[in-house]
């Protein structure tokens, strides 16, 4: 069991780690950490590059949380774990990938705030949750047009939607965890939000051609 765990751990960082959002980015000759937030998760890949690259750093990143929380299922049944065990197993699985996605050892531990990676992991974790929460966010967005409230309030809402929906209290407290994790990473939007400094998501114009 321990060794399956730190196996999960161990796999799920390098899943992790993988900078989709600077490699998108680095091939459109951008570096992401230079231009926009400098940050190099799927939101300031819209920003600066359009919907496009941004949403597939989303796809990416949310990727590889549903790959390391589901991966460690087959695993941990492969060693005759049962289903309190396997969860640990999961859970296990996506710590690593959100902390390999927020310090990536492929770019000097520098990384994003693990909203994408972690919502791939719920997913497979806590299908139900992730919609409830999925949609929080939505309505969140579309109201306020910030990226980091919507962010903040949907992973506020998931130990909530996870306990109303009766899972076991490991997923509970990982789900608070998650809460906690996204609030600390989001630190400097929190700043702003509450300055009134913080940057709304609007669509870039189109450009108009000129006969």
């Amino acid at each position: 069991m321990v060794a399956s765990t730190v196996l999960a751990l161990a796999v799920g960082y390098v899943l992790g780690a993988l900078p989709f959002g600077y490699w998108v980015a680095r091939a459109h000759g951008v570096n992401i950490f230079e231009v926009g937030s400098k940050n190099p998760g799927a939101t300031n890949v819209r920003r600066v590059l359009g919907a496009g690259p941004g949403n597939v750093v989303f796809a990416l990143d949310a990727f590889k949380g549903a790959v390391a929380t589901i991966w460690p299922v087959w695993w941990a049944l492969s060693r005759g774990h049962v289903s309190g065990q396997i969860e640990i197993v999961q859970i296990a699985g996506l710590i690593g990938a959100m902390t390999g996605h927020s310090f990536s050892l492929f770019t000097k531990f520098r990384g994003g705030k693990g909203v994408a990676t972690a919502s791939g992991g719920v997913l497979m974790l806590v299908p139900l949750a992730a919609l409830v929460v999925t949609m929080i966010w939505i309505i969140t967005f579309y109201a306020t047009r910030y990226v980091s409230l919507a962010s903040l309030l949907a992973a506020a809402g998931l130990p909530l939607a996870t306990w109303a929906l009766g899972r076991p209290t490991s997923l509970v407290v990982f789900a608070a965890l998650i809460t906690v994790f996204v609030v600390l990473r989001h630190r400097s939007n929190i700043g702003r939000l509450l300055r009134g400094t913080e940057n709304r998501f609007v669509k870039k114009p189109q450009p108009t051609s000129t006969p």
